[in-house]
């Protein structure tokens, strides 16, 4: 069935779609995407996305950002099958294991070299919030010291120690315990452009009546992705990075979202030129959407006594199949970044003009790479209501930021440029259609 033709149909529904009435009647309240998207998905092809009825949605989400390869890449598909079909070792705890080795050497061989990164690799539990649980847990560990630094607007996970370092109300609220041993400072832009707020963070670790206990990490991502698309400027990071060797705090940095080539470089604090001590990645890692979380220590840091950070699933070698067809596929030249470059050249041009066609609404652009995100700094109500209608016209898209107030765009690396320019003109239409909806209502 043509995409446009049904997603433009007046009795396409999907929210009153029996075929999901089966979601709505047994899975728990706490079913989020869902509701933004409710559609039986079936099928997922490079950036598509085709409904159970045959519908095809072109997708701008990329599972948040664990595609950034898109949807069964045949460049991945295939050595999985193979490996399945040879009965090779799908779950191996943190057994040696013949993917897991190859993994390995390909990551050192094609990331690791080439950069001059000299770090030891800690496999955790499968998502990303367990390997920042490793983060948070091993720079207490090394230190001595319980605090640790976090930024406003930030996301790092949702389990108890990751949720202790995330901003966002709705997932703290959730908690249901006080959280703890974790200072919230402005990230950078969060008092305006005219402030450094790296001026009050050093103040604290300066005033010895500050109140601040040393911390033992601060933690980041250099673009924010949850809490709206925020991204650090290189001479922030870069004075962060010379402030925490100074008082000698660990710098952790939260690539899960912004890394793998998210926001250009494989790393998303590679153009910024500082090493962190600590990096957690997940999401793309595994490259055709299985989970895999790594975190990556210097190897001064690695004072892990056998054992004393486990996890059932932390050897997924279907993940470590894909990953290393991936780093074998897209990581071995400039090539593949610089595609990405030309792209992240597109959109932005084109998020520009978008925001230029709407002067009453007010919009601005931030990001980098192939991370940007349409703010609605006016009508904060405006993406959600864009978010539905491009859902209509055949386009998903989610939103993000305290207020939903930010149109999030996680396209796949590698979605070709006709796809990227034909969601920016469903976007463009979407926006139309809600603003004339509100002139009338």
């Amino acid at each position: 069935m043509n995409r446009n033709n049904a997603a433009l149909d007046k009795n396409f529904a999907p929210s009153g779609d029996a075929s999901i009435a089966i979601f709505e009647r047994l899975e728990s309240e706490v079913r989020g995407y869902i509701r933004s998207f409710p559609i039986l998905f079936d099928r997922a092809v490079s950036s598509s996305l085709i409904a159970a009825d045959g519908c095809e949605y072109l997708d701008f989400f990329a599972g948040s950002g664990a595609l950034n390869y898109g949807h069964n890449n045949p460049a991945f598909k295939k050595p999985v099958l193979d490996y399945i079909e040879r009965d090779g070792i799908v779950h191996g705890i943190d057994l040696a294991t013949s993917a897991k080795k190859a993994f390995i050497e390909a990551f050192e061989r094609y990331i690791l070299k080439p950069r001059g990164l000299n770090y030891k690799l800690q496999f955790t539990g499968p998502t990303g919030t367990n390997a920042v649980e490793a983060a948070l847990k091993l720079a207490r560990i090394v230190t001595g010291k319980s605090n640790i630094v976090a930024f406003a607007n930030s996301f790092h996970g949702v389990s108890a120690g990751s949720l202790a370092a995330t901003g966002n109300k709705k997932y703290r609220s959730a908690a249901g315990y006080p959280l703890a041993h974790v200072t919230s400072l402005p990230y950078d832009g969060y008092l305006g452009p005219s402030v450094d707020t790296l001026d009050y963070f050093e103040k604290l670790l300066n005033e010895p009546s500050s109140g601040l206990d040393k911390p033992a990490a601060v933690i980041l991502e250099t673009v924010q992705g949850e809490g709206g698309i925020y991204p650090a400027s290189f001479q922030w990071l870069q004075r962060l990075r010379d402030l925490t060797k100074r008082h000698e705090i660990l710098m952790i940095i939260d690539d899960i979202q912004a890394g793998v080539g998210r926001t250009g470089s494989f790393f998303s604090f590679e153009a910024a030129e500082i090493v962190p001590d600590i990096v957690t990645l997940s999401k793309s890692l595994s490259a055709i959407g299985t989970p895999m979380s790594l975190v990556l220590l210097k190897p001064e840091l690695d004072v892990w006594s056998p054992g004393a950070h486990s996890g059932t699933f932390r050897g997924n070698n279907l993940a470590f199949i894909a990953a290393r067809a991936a780093l074998e596929t897209y990581w071995t030249d400039s090539k593949f970044q610089e595609q990405i470059g030309r792209k992240s050249a597109i959109l932005l041009e084109e998020l520009k003009l978008i925001a230029d066609n709407f002067p009453n609404l007010g919009l601005n652009v931030r990001g980098r790479g192939l991370m940007y995100g349409l703010v609605f700094q006016k009508h904060t109500s405006l993406p959600v209501r864009i978010s539905r209608e491009a859902l209509r016209r055949g386009l998903v898209i989610e939103t993000c930021g305290g207020q939903n107030e930010v149109l999030k765009f996680l396209v796949a690396l590698t979605i070709e440029e006709a796809d990227l320019r034909r969601g920016l003109s469903i976007l463009r239409d979407s926006i139309s259609a809600v603003q004339d909806s509100m002139s009338k209502g």
